[in-house]
């Protein structure tokens, strides 16, 4: 399967988002297609075997849209120059020349009714025609400025699928027309000296509301591409942070080149104040660097030879040289932008509703207006008022607020979200968040530091220096943060560790492994009890280290125990405050860990979990979220390692630590950058947050329509007088989608 980012153009409502996945969607040999409404792009997944974009696009076409396939910066697969600004400033030259025109046909309508200064060669009977003719002259420019709204709305029309562009074209050109006949019936009423017809057809110009829905409809159009504009915020200020330049030492030269031109293994020189290009690991100096974009971490963060350092982070203080790791697409900064923006690509479960009304809204709504108009002539009412009626209904009913609900809302909160630290992949991990009802957390890395010291050696016919040595030999194979600990101490003291071989790793037990020609073993006491090795002697010792929080390994050599070594992993300092906050957003927290019982009891006492399941071997973790969800519970799982990676991968939401493995920040749904449990709590109350904007937001815009529709078509009119003139019809139209995305943007302010 092939993934293929396509740039659509022609859109105006989620009508046409709705029409293009559907259709696209029946084509064979295509899996998925996603249409982002606010972005104006579109993921779509395809057997190349099948069908290729070439097809997709010629589809897509005959709608009536146009589509290219996304233009991608291969060096930086970031988002190219933001189609909202772009959208903004068309917007902005198309309703000045909107506003100019029609403010001079409803000068001039609105003039003669009320009285307002204006030159005498239109006023009078006698001048009613040349008032038509110049009214109709004022109209014509603000058509063709606004044709785009004709163009498109007619050709989805005429191929069945209607759009908002549809709505106002109908309704504007349904205006010029009826303006256009009431011209011709003026002068026919002149040219027979019917001058009784005269007042009935000047009084049904329809040129003012013509310009005037078409100027109004606009100013809502350009106000809505100003506020989305503002929604990509976060990703153009991720954007900002690379800088243009970078300076390389080559061949003992120093010189100032673009980075793009940087490849791995150059030697760059970062100076005080200057930010660092790529990413890389400092071979030479210190510095101070502001990670605060990135992490959202306000305290600077001191680095120095062998340390990793992240391009687009600012050297506050110090000089260092780097060798570049990472480059272009592959940086952690690029990374980051291309997730964020994947996720605000990324449709959410519930805009699947809006899609699918705005599916059969149109062409309702047509059928309503045309319905209106029919019941109100049979009612015996004019065709003027007919008319009215109609061009109201088809005016006020635009459905672009249902259409940008979701996506501005998933778009800010995305956002939001990369500005505090909290990478969320795609929209259904931002809507699933909210419905969690039980966290479970790794101990070792999540909860505690992942960073364990030695802290007690208890030998046993040996001396302390000749245990550690031997448990050093045996782990220092050996990945996992214990044994790791344990290679640390021994490398402090500086002790000669002999050279182990046939080493094994036994999953949530131990390793085994030859040294010297004897079989060794080190592990807990599940491994010990598989080996019928009697610990009885180390018990009572056992049980006090485990209550202190502190993990005891055992060391055997052929069959016999030569003593435990016990290391602790301290909590993390900010543990206890976040397993407290989602507490109290009331969650069951519970901690899995591969540790025997006392220790995990210790741990669990420390930081207030509601419950600890010690003794977990890695598929197991997997299995205790299988059997929470087979309960009907909605399950979220933290962690860093790679054998977290099945349970991420499990949970509804998996949220891996910054910090961790590349697998198990593959496998998770949600990244923490700055590897603090706090912003777990923050990634469930955005989640909140995010969800209770888009049902506002979805609220607004259906009880728009379910108000405005009965009063555009009159259902009020005969027992309260309440009618909806098309120009206050087709304001109101534009203030619901500005008020949709306005609400939208209120997320870039929430407190999480």
């Amino acid at each position: 399967m092939k993934k293929q980012l396509l740039d659509i153009t022609g859109m105006s409502c989620s009508a046409c988002s709705s029409r293009i996945e559907k259709v696209v969607n029946r084509m064979q040999g295509v899996e998925q297609m996603s249409v982002n409404l606010l972005k104006n792009n579109a993921h779509v997944t395809f057997d190349e075997s099948v069908v290729n974009e070439k097809a997709i696009i010629a589809r897509i076409e005959k709608l009536g849209f146009g589509a290219i396939v996304h233009a991608a910066n291969v060096a930086a697969p970031v988002p190219q120059q933001d189609t909202a600004a772009q959208e903004m400033e068309e917007m902005r030259q198309r309703l000045i020349g909107s506003l100019i025109f029609a403010g001079l046909v409803f000068y001039q309508h609105m003039g003669r009714m009320w009285g307002w200064p204006l030159p005498s060669f239109i006023l009078g009977q006698e001048n009613e025609l040349i008032n038509a003719l110049l009214q109709m002259l004022w109209c014509i420019p603000v058509l063709f400025i606004d044709r785009k709204y004709f163009i498109h709305g007619v050709r989805n029309l005429l191929s069945g699928a209607p759009n908002m562009d549809s709505l106002i074209a109908v309704g504007s050109g349904a205006s010029f027309i009826y303006g256009l006949y009431s011209v011709f019936g003026m002068a026919y009423a002149f040219g027979h000296n019917r001058l009784d017809l005269l007042p009935g057809f000047a009084d049904a110009l329809y040129f003012e509301a013509s310009a005037v829905i078409l100027a109004l409809v606009t100013v809502g159009k350009f106000m809505e591409a100003r506020a989305k504009s503002h929604t990509s915020d976060a990703i153009k200020a991720l954007m900002n942070l690379t800088p243009k330049t970078a300076l390389v030492e080559r061949h003992g030269l120093q010189g100032e080149i673009p980075v793009e031109e940087v490849v791995t293994g150059d030697v760059l020189i970062v100076k005080s104040g200057a930010s660092v290009p790529v990413d890389g690991k400092i071979i030479e100096g210190s510095a101070a660097l502001d990670e605060s974009a990135l992490t959202g971490e306000s305290l600077p963060v001191d680095k120095t030879i062998g340390d990793k350092v992240i391009g687009g982070t600012i050297n506050r203080s110090g000089y260092f040289k780097m060798e570049a790791t990472a480059i272009g697409a592959d940086t952690a900064l690029a990374k980051i932008i291309a997730l964020v923006d994947e996720a605000t690509s990324s449709k959410a479960p519930i805009a699947k509703l809006a899609d699918k009304v705005s599916g059969y809204f149109v062409p309702a709504v047509i059928g309503i207006a045309v319905l209106a108009a029919v019941v109100w002539l049979a009612l015996g009412a004019s065709w003027h008022f007919a008319l009215t009626i109609a061009i109201s209904v088809l005016v006020i009913s635009c459905p672009c607020a249902l259409g940008l609900a979701t996506p501005t809302a998933i778009m800010v909160g995305t956002g939001r979200g990369a500005k505090s630290g909290i990478l969320i992949k795609s929209a259904t991990a931002l809507e699933t968040a909210h419905k969690i009802d039980t966290v479970i957390l790794d101990k070792t890395g999540t909860i505690t530091a992942g960073k364990p010291v030695v802290t007690d050696i208890l030998p046993i016919k040996i001396t302390e220096n000749e245990l550690l040595a031997f448990a050093a030999g045996l782990e220092k194979l050996s990945e996992h943060p214990l044994g790791e600990a344990i290679v640390a101490a021994a490398e402090a003291k500086q002790l000669v560790l002999p050279e182990a071989g046939n080493y094994k790793q036994i999953p949530g037990q131990g390793v085994t492994a030859e040294l010297a020609g004897a079989e060794c073993a080190a592990g807990n006491l599940k491994l010990l009890e598989a080996l019928n090795v009697d610990v009885s002697s180390l018990m009572e010792r056992y049980d006090k280290l485990a209550a202190q929080g502190k993990t005891p390994l055992y060391f055997v050599r052929a069959g016999e125990l030569l003593g435990c070594i016990a290391v602790a992993d301290t909590v993390k300092p900010t543990s206890r405050e976040a397993i407290g906050k989602l507490q109290a957003m009331g969650l069951r927290v519970l901690m899995v860990t591969g540790d025997n019982q006392a220790t995990a009891e210790a741990i669990r006492a420390q930081v207030g979990v509601d419950e600890a399941v010690a003794q977990v071997l890695p598929q197991d973790k997997e299995a205790v979220i299988r059997k929470l969800q087979q309960e009907g519970h909605i399950v979220a799982m933290v962690g860093d390692g790679i054998n977290d990676a099945p349970a991420l991968a499990r949970a509804d939401i998996g949220i891996a630590i910054g910090a961790g493995t590349d697998i198990a920040i593959e496998a998770a749904d949600m990244v923490l950058i700055k590897s603090d449990l706090l912003d777990v709590a923050k990634a469930i109350c955005l989640s909140r947050s995010v969800m209770t904007n888009i049902k506002e937001n979805l609220f607004w815009a259906f009880i728009y329509n379910a108000v405005g529709i009965p009063f555009a078509a009159g259902v009020f009119y005969t027992a309260f007088g309440w009618l909806l003139n098309p120009l206050i019809a087709a304001a109101a139209m534009s203030c619901s989608s500005v008020s949709v995305v306005t609400n939208a943007l209120r997320l870039r302010f929430i407190k999480l």
